[in-house]
């Protein structure tokens, strides 16, 4: 799939990505609550939520641009830039951040040339940081693409950052 979106208003209404969203606001009936559901949709078919389609859901779901922004950085599993193959996200709530956190981010960082929230310039990783990722008794934690990691040190995220990113998408270490 290209990487960027193209106008959902323009004669793109061929792109299987816009029709997806189109679906979703249809399934929904273009109602505002809906708002969730059709951001989540447009993230998995355009692999990040780009500014075109903010706008898009905004005019059908009748919301102020603003809102829709809003819903889009809120939570850290929307992202307005296209991600890397690879997704770290540490956790920096309290728990976490005392037990090492700041550390595990900062390691990453270092390593990859990258800060939170960007991605490599060969688009290998992207690194995030959550507010909460909802599992302190396992600080600090982080999720390497959709795997949970508890109890990490910046050593041993490095080492598993590095598996993963060798393995290839989507393959286990």
């Amino acid at each position: 799939m290209p990487d960027t979106a193209p106008s959902p208003g323009s004669a793109t209404t061929d792109d299987p990505r816009i029709r997806l969203v189109e679906r979703t606001l249809k399934r929904y009936a273009r109602q505002p609550d809906a708002l969730i559901e059709v951001l989540h949709t447009a993230q998995e078919a355009y692999g990040y939520l780009p500014e075109e389609i903010l706008t898009h859901v905004a005019r059908e779901l009748d919301l102020p641009e603003s809102q829709v922004m809003g819903v889009a950085t809120f939570y850290h599993f929307f992202s307005l830039r296209p991600r890397g193959e690879h997704s770290c996200i540490v956790c920096t709530g309290t728990a976490c951040y005392v037990k090492g956190a700041g550390e595990i981010v900062s390691a990453v960082e270092k390593e990859y040339g990258i800060n939170a929230g960007q991605t490599t310039p060969d688009g290998k990783l992207s690194l995030g940081a959550a507010r909460c990722l909802g599992n302190c008794s396992l600080a600090p934690m982080l999720t390497l693409d959709d795997e949970v990691l508890g109890r990490e040190t910046p050593e041993g995220t490095l080492e598993k950052l590095r598996q993963h990113i060798a393995a290839g998408k989507g393959e286990p270490t």
